[in-house]
């Protein structure tokens, strides 16, 4: 059971990682309005957003190639107030690493509403990445310098060197020999308290 046990680990992380990589070369843009598209495409106000804050990434002619954009999932809920959120796939891997990394530094907005844009990953690696959400904002606050890696690998500098957790389980280890620093953090009671109000996100 144990053998089975582990190999399916490895089909389930495998899987992942080829679903990530089919994603490669995406974007995800969250919280744009979607009552816009009657009156434009979505392609459209893609551009007009990347105009904004970053106009050397688009072509000549003020356009930026795109493979397929759409909504997803592809029929809205009507239960929630939120808009769902646009998959765009690039012809240019590069244009979208420029585009990703303008989102870094800048916030994008459209029409007043501000714009998130980030790599589109996997369902299983999203949830990954969130479990780290109250590490991440503590560890912030602790002037440790955390990262989200991909796929969702936290790193954090301490003591003049940086430090890498795959696994939240890792993570405890780590600063369990570390008493000063496991009190700050909290694990468990931060767990409680997320257990409580329904996360992850």
């Amino acid at each position: 059971m144990k053998k089975i046990e582990e190999n399916m680990k490895h089909l389930i992380q495998k899987t992942e990682d080829l679903e990530n990589h089919s994603r490669r070369d995406n974007l995800r843009i969250i919280g744009l309005p979607e009552d816009q598209e009657k009156r434009k495409s979505l392609d459209t106000i893609l551009e007009e957003i990347i105009q904004e804050k970053c106009p050397d990434i688009l072509e000549q002619e003020g356009k930026v190639e795109i493979k397929r954009i759409h909504r997803s999932p592809p029929v809205r809920n009507p239960q929630l107030t939120t808009p769902r959120n646009v998959i765009a796939k690039f012809k240019n891997y590069q244009t979208k690493e420029k585009i990703l990394q303008a989102a870094k530094k800048n916030s994008f907005r459209y029409h007043g509403n501000t714009v998130r844009i980030t790599q589109d990953l996997a369902i299983s690696t999203l949830k990954d990445r969130k479990a780290w959400n109250m590490i991440f904002q503590k560890a912030r606050e602790l002037g440790l310098q955390p990262r989200i890696n991909d796929p969702a690998e936290l790193t954090i500098f301490l003591q003049g060197k940086v430090w890498s957790f795959n696994k939240m389980e890792e993570f405890q280890e780590f600063i369990k020999k570390r008493p000063d620093l496991n009190r700050k953090f909290d694990i468990q009671a931060q767990h409680s308290r997320e257990s409580s109000k329904g996360m992850i996100e």
